[in-house]
């Protein structure tokens, strides 16, 4: 009965902490703003929140605002891939031809490394996101990594790691896809890939 006692109070100490912590501030108001009341009362819509939290979505594919505790998702533009309103800025190409280096933008959303400049899409279901795609489109992106889903497209650019998710259940990907349709639109056209230089 002691270890529950003890086992519950650090428990409590740890959940105390993690809300009141200030460095997880950013991080509770980024999910708080993410997240429809629907979702709470829908397990589909939770099970796709969890696991695109744990996927780690967000890191690439929300631009972020630099704080004191360093880079926090931008909770207004959640999950709306590379903001195409800020310009990429320039970069050594000879660095990021060697095969050397892998770069990244200030935002977490572009990357530049031997295949060029790739940009993080917009997950959210206005029409430059994933708005007018079916679940098969998102199933076949997922699984085959073909950009839009699309049989005949080129394949998602790198650091998008689907081979990770080609096991993924298809109750596990229609979670993930019926959660970011419930997200809020983000009109933003993300622009295509740019090739390597020569």
């Amino acid at each position: 009965m002691q270890q529950f006692v003890y086992a519950a109070a650090l428990a409590v100490t740890g959940l105390v902490y993690a809300f009141t912590n200030p460095h997880n501030a950013p991080k509770m108001e980024h999910m708080r703003a993410a997240v429809h009341k629907k979702t709470a009362d829908d397990p589909l819509l939770r099970r796709g929140e969890y696991l695109v939290t744990l996927m780690g979505c967000g890191d690439c594919h929300s631009p972020k605002k630099m704080t004191p505790q360093g880079p926090a998702p931008d909770t207004d533009r959640l999950l709306s891939g590379y903001n195409s309103t800020i310009p990429l800025g320039d970069y050594d190409k000879n660095i990021a031809k060697s095969g050397q280096w892998v770069l990244f933008n200030g935002q977490n959303t572009a990357f530049v490394g031997p295949w060029g400049v790739s940009f993080a899409a917009n997950l959210t279901p206005d029409a430059t996101g994933i708005g007018s795609w079916s679940l098969t489109q998102f199933t076949k992106a997922m699984r085959q990594g073909k950009a839009k889903g699309l049989d005949k497209n080129r394949p998602l650019l790198p650091p998008m790691p689907w081979p990770n998710y080609t096991h993924m259940t298809d109750e596990d990907i229609k979670a993930v896809f019926t959660y970011l349709k419930s997200l809020k639109p983000v009109a933003n056209n993300v622009p295509g890939p740019i090739p390597p230089t020569p």
